[in-house]
C-alpha cells in the first residue's frame, strides 16, 4: 500500500476498462489510478486523458511490473485474463478481472494457484451481485422471508446481438452471456447446481448459428438442495434490455422487474403505455459497477477477503461448459462429468 490511497493500474481501454477507469477516478477517493495498457495506445491515451490518469504503459507487462501499483484490474480480452492473473500474482498485485477468468478450467486453476501461493486478493467481476434488486431477492431468500425456495426464473436478454467478430472469441453464448446468470443462481439460492439441461437454437440470425453458436437458449438447473431454477436468454429483445427474476418458495415469492428510465405512464384513447426499459447494460447496471469496485478497494484495504472469489469465478465456467455439453449431446449434463468439478469447492 502507498499511503491511505490504493494505487492502481488497467489493463485495458475498451468499454469496461473505460468504465471502471471513471469509476475509480470520479467516485474512488481511497483510489489513485496511476497507469493504463492497452494495444490500441489511442483509446488508452483517451481514457488516460479524461480521467487524468499520468502515465499510458506500453503494455500490461510495465503496469504489472511498476512497484507503485498496488492493484491491477484486468479488463482485457478474455483470452489474456489467466496468464495476466499469474503474472500479476507473482508480483504481489491484488487483482480485479472481469469474467470470466478463462475458458479453461485448467487455465483457470492454474491462475487459482498462483493467486493462494502468492496470497494476494482476486476479485471477479460479477457486477450483478451488487444490484440493488437482486441484493433484495438474496436477502429474501437467505432470511426465510419467502420460507424455502423451490422454483427460481432468471429472464436475460439482450436488446441486440453482438458483433460476429464477438461472438467468434467470446466463447460463445453460455461463456459471454448466461455466464453472468449462473453466478446469479448460485448467488440467489446459496448453493450449488448439480445437473444442467439445455434447449437452444438460432432463432435472431443465421449467421450467429453458421458462426457455431446460439442466440436463443433455455436452461434447465437442479440444485443440490432440490431447488429446480430455469434461465431464459436470447440475444435480442426488441423492446430492449430485459433482466427479470422470480424465486418462488414455500411462504411466498419475490420478484425484481425491468428498469425504466422513468415511471410515467400515458393513457390515450389507442393505449395506456411506459417508455422502454432501459437499453443495456451500461445504464441498468451502473451503480453496480461502482458498488462491485468499493467491495474491491475496500476488501484490500482491509485485508479482508474478496466478496466475488475466484471459486466464483472458476463455477460458472464449468456451468457453461456443462451447459454446451448438454445441448451438443442432447442430454442432461451432471456438473462432476465436467473435468475437475468434484474438487471445485476445494479451492480458495
Amino acid at each position: 500500500m502507498n499511503g491511505k490511497k490504493l494505487h492502481c493500474g488497467i489493463i485495458g481501454a475498451g468499454r469496461i476498462g473505460r468504465v471502471h477507469a471513471e469509476t475509480l477516478a470520479f467516485r474512488m477517493p481511497e483510489s489513485q489510478l496511476v497507469a493504463i495498457a492497452d494495444p490500441n495506445c489511442e483509446a488508452a491515451r483517451a481514457v488516460a486523458a479524461r480521467c487524468n490518469i499520468p502515465k499510458v504503459a506500453a503494455s500490461p507487462s510495465e503496469i504489472i511490473a511498476d512497484p507503485e501499483i498496488d492493484a491491477v484490474l484486468i479488463c482485457s480480452p478474455t483470452g489474456t485474463h489467466a496468464d495476466l492473473i499469474v503474472q500479476a500474482a507473482r508480483a504481489g498485485k491484488h487483482i480485479f478481472c472481469e469474467k470470466p477468468i478463462s475458458f479453461s478450467l485448467a487455465a483457470i486453476d492454474a491462475a487459482l494457484a498462483a493467486v493462494k501461493e502468492a496470497g494476494v486478493l482476486l476479485q471477479i467481476g460479477f457486477n450483478r451481485r451488487f444490484d440493488a434488486n437482486f441484493m433484495r431477492v438474496r436477502h429474501a431468500i437467505a432470511s426465510g422471508e419467502i420460507g424455502t425456495p423451490n422454483l427460481l426464473h432468471i429472464i436475460s436478454r439482450d436488446p441486440a446481438p453482438p458483433p460476429l467478430s464477438y461472438i467468434r472469441a467470446s466463447g460463445g453464448i453460455f461463456l459471454d452471456m448466461t455466464i453472468h446468470d449462473f453466478d446469479m443462481v448460485r448467488f440467489l439460492v446459496g448453493d450449488e447446481v448439480e445437473e444442467i439441461y439445455t434447449a437452444g437454437g438460432v432463432m435472431v440470425d443465421p449467421a450467429i448459428g453458421e458462426a457455431g453458436d446460439l442466440d436463443t437458449a433455455l436452461i434447465l438447473l437442479r440444485f443440490r438442495n432440490g431447488v429446480i431454477g430455469t434461465i431464459d436468454n436470447s440475444r435480442k429483445a426488441v423492446y430492449g434490455y430485459d433482466q427479470r427474476v422470480e424465486v418462488f418458495g414455500s411462504k411466498g415469492k419475490i420478484a425484481t422487474e425491468n428498469i425504466y428510465p422513468n415511471r410515467a405512464v400515458v393513457s390515450t384513447g389507442q393505449a395506456i403505455y411506459t417508455d422502454l426499459p432501459l437499453n443495456f447494460f451500461m445504464e441498468r447496471y451502473t451503480e453496480s459497477f461502482v458498488l462491485e469496485l468499493q467491495s474491491f478497494i475496500q476488501a484490500v484495504i482491509d485485508q479482508r477477503p474478496a466478496p466475488v472469489s475466484g471459486i466464483d469465478g472458476r463455477i460458472p465456467v464449468a456451468m457453461a461448459l456443462a451447459a454446451r455439453k448438454s445441448y451438443d449431446e442432447h442430454r442432461p449434463v451432471l456438473l462432476e462429468e465436467i473435468s475437475g468439478e468434484k474438487s471445485l469447492t476445494d479451492h480458495s
